[in-house]
């Protein structure tokens, strides 16, 4: 049995010590046969690293190690290139000072690779270009410039906006050099997370395709469904606790991300899930802290339900500048959304985004909750007991125990705010694995959120308003879901309702009234 190449970014170790890999070839011999220059925008850990390093063996020509893949006999591999390989995911950019000594580095160790000194060390750009022409001139072959996690030491100060800004416009005169290099260029090829505006970056560089949301390249990085029944065979036989592993958990769990084309899973999902023995785990999310992220949602005072189907522009997604960073861009980037469906509307691609998968959706809401409460509170075991029980006096003791955790200063003006109670109950449930709608659409109106337990055997319909002074000028949440009826699209026959009311008060920033009643069976009145 192959082993796993859990953490190898090397191509040449996972191809010479038994390691699986899953054959990227046929997407690698088609950017080198129809065009020049391309740009590559994926989350962390999703194997980017990986392919750029497959890059780097097939233009060396290193012809045994791609026997028994697609590209082996579609090359020419009596042509060797030079190759400049410049990655900056070993270092944490602290200033654009500490940046310039970074790359000065990594220059100096391609001109060893390549044996070969640059004649113009004046600026960093002037380094960069002289490397190119002296590799060009001593081989006699144009280059191969292959630069992995472009945008790191921006991302690195994304917090601190004027060393980002300053790092952003050093790095700008850095790739400024393979634009003027182009004539000594073979191929180039520049991956990171995010996508910054082309214009602030790659000052001119306007022949860069982006290759991020092309359908033809869609599983470029990540493992299809396929890849992982045939590459993983054994490894699904083997590893599951009770058996082989289930294919529709796993996929539950782990895929879903889709760039315009076939979803695929995160590699890091797919071999720590083995290595562990098929324990489900939220493997990709423990290894980030989306604490900027929460931040902004914070700040912006964001509804989080909306993050279940929300529908951007394609240009939104492509909006991404120090001092402009859209959510929703900075989600997708970053792998907490993907997209779920594409259509055209009066000329404009539009996206529905959402989470990709269980993992994602899951963990990024039980995250929420600690950030909201500053880890003060963490659902226990009696609150899932509460909800199979329909335990109602439990579950306003667990809900009003959430809010009690959160600290004054993170309410800031929120607590008028409906939109705010509902946020942070929804990623409360939501951190449970539990299937929620919010503002749930029916013929009279929208509930507030609807819970829908597995199975869907029972529903909580959940209404909620805040009182200030003591006073609501709207109608108690109880009486308007009876009112609007909101219960009535889910009467069917053996399932239960619960209707749910909840007020808030914005002095005590808690619940002040909590009632519940069910729907009897077969009544369409709930009275």
């Amino acid at each position: 049995m192959k082993k796993l190449p859990l953490g190898i970014q090397n191509f040449p170790e996972i191809r010479t010590e038994n390691y699986i890999y899953i054959d990227k070839t046929p997407l690698a011999l088609k950017l080198a046969d129809s065009g020049k220059y391309y740009f590559l925008s994926r989350p962390r850990r999703f194997g980017k690293s990986l392919f750029l390093d497959t890059l780097k063996c097939l233009f060396e020509a290193r012809k045994d190690l791609f026997k028994g893949l697609f590209v082996y006999d579609k090359w020419d591999w009596d042509k060797t290139y030079p190759v400049i390989k410049i990655s900056f995911g070993g270092d944490v950019c602290q200033s654009s000072e500490h940046l310039e000594k970074t790359i000065a580095g990594l220059l100096q160790k391609n001109e060893r690779d390549n044996g070969v000194a640059a004649a113009n060390r004046e600026t960093i750009g002037n380094y960069f270009r002289g490397l190119i022409e002296a590799c060009h001139e001593k081989y006699q072959r144009r280059v191969v410039v292959l630069v992995d996690e472009y945008d790191k030491p921006i991302l690195d100060n994304i917090t601190e906006e004027d060393t980002a800004l300053s790092v952003r416009n050093f790095l700008r005169g850095f790739y400024s050099a393979i634009k003027d290099a182009d004539e000594h260029i073979k191929f180039a090829f520049l991956t990171g997370v995010s996508k910054f505006s082309k214009m602030n970056l790659f000052s001119g560089l306007n022949n860069l395709r982006d290759i991020t949301l092309s359908p033809e390249y869609s599983t470029i990085c990540g493992y299809t469904q396929m890849d992982v029944e045939t590459e993983f065979k054994e490894h699904l036989a083997r590893t599951g606790p009770g058996g082989p592993v289930d294919l529709a958990e796993l996929a539950k769990w782990y895929n879903g991300y889709s760039f315009s084309g076939e979803r695929v899973y995160n590699p890091y999902d797919i071999l720590l899930f083995f290595q562990e023995g098929g324990k489900f785990k939220n493997y990709w999310f423990e290894t980030g802290t989306p604490t900027f992220l929460m931040d902004m949602i914070r700040a912006k005072q964001y509804f989080l339900p909306n993050l279940e189907n929300l529908e951007v522009s394609e240009q939104l997604l492509n909006t991404f500048d120090v001092g402009n960073i859209p959510i929703e861009s900075l989600m997708f980037q970053t792998g907490y959304l993907t997209i779920k469906k594409t259509a055209t509307i009066f000329n404009q691609v539009i996206h529905t985004l959402s989470y990709p998968n269980f993992e994602v959706k899951n963990a990024f809401n039980q995250y929420l909750i600690g950030y909201f409460t500053e880890h003060r509170f963490q659902p226990d075991a009696r609150l899932y007991r509460t909800l199979l029980e329909d335990d109602f006096t439990g579950l306003k003791a667990q809900i009003t125990r959430l809010f009690a955790a959160i600290p004054y200063t993170a309410h800031g003006n929120l607590t008028h705010y409906e939109g705010f109670y509902v946020s942070v109950i929804y990623a409360f449930l939501a951190g449970l694995g539990l299937d929620l709608t919010a503002e749930d659409i029916t013929s009279r109106g929208r509930a507030d959120l609807t819970l829908k337990f597995p199975g869907h055997e029972k529903i909580y319909i959940f209404e909620f308003k805040v009182l200030q002074d003591g006073h609501s000028k709207n109608k108690n949440p109880l009486v308007q879901i009876k009112e609007k009826r909101y219960f009535e699209k889910y009467m069917e026959d053996g399932k239960r309702i619960f209707l749910i009311g909840i007020e808030f008060s914005k002095e005590k920033r808690n619940i002040v009234s909590f009632e519940w009643e069910q729907v009897p069976a077969g009544s369409l009145d709930g009275e």
